[in-house]
């Protein structure tokens, strides 16, 4: 019997720290016993940078292209937006590999291409508005996977210019010229049919 007491003290014992928690073995927190410092004071010399010319608002018609030829979108209508990858090729044979692509139609129509500038006009059909993408079931049943948003609302057709330069000695740049939902889908596209992982 004065075994079974003794389980029954060490049992209560136990389930009394296991009731607990760790609360016991807390230790103090110093941001409780923190106290208000003085506020930072600027010294009287310090000149503070004038904020004027922070927040000025462009006039109409100010948006003017920065050096990779990027516009803002502004209104309704889709700014010109520049974008492009860089494949490891000759120029030569990048030019032929985006020209394969475009010929198969799937990214737009190919409306002319211009081999000694290296250059190819296509006409794109995009949608400024964001596409909603299927839930976990619509994809699971298929739903959604074209890629096509030629019912998408406000689709229209836009004209996309695509060069092709070289970049360094083995390498080749591909930029996409036009507007700005169009140029997207075209540059993503084209890098997935190429195999050129997007740049993070």
């Amino acid at each position: 019997m004065k075994k079974n007491a003794y389980v029954l003290l060490a049992t209560s014992v136990l389930m009394g720290f296991a009731l607990t928690g760790c609360g016991m073995f807390r230790s103090q927190k110093s941001w409780e016993t923190a106290k208000q410092e003085a506020p930072l004071e600027i010294p009287p010399d310090l000149d503070t940078p004038s904020a004027s010319d922070a927040l000025v608002i462009p006039p109409p018609g100010a948006n003017q292209p920065t050096a990779n030829g990027a516009t803002s979108r502004f209104g309704k209508n889709g700014g010109i937006i520049t974008d492009g990858f860089v494949l490891k090729d000759s120029v030569d044979d990048a030019y032929r590999r985006v020209g394969e692509a475009l010929q198969s139609g799937s990214f737009g129509r190919l409306l002319a291409h211009d081999d000694a500038a290296h250059t190819f006009s296509v006409e794109v059909v995009a949608s400024e508005a964001p596409t909603r993408k299927p839930g976990l079931f619509g994809r699971l049943l298929g739903r959604g996977k074209s890629d096509n948003d030629t019912q998408a609302p406000g689709a229209a057709a836009h004209q996309v210019q695509v060069t092709v330069t070289g970049s360094g000695t083995d390498a080749s740049q591909v930029r996409a010229q036009g507007n700005a939902a169009a140029v997207a889908k075209l540059v993503d596209g084209l890098r997935d049919r190429l195999g050129v992982a997007e740049a993070k």
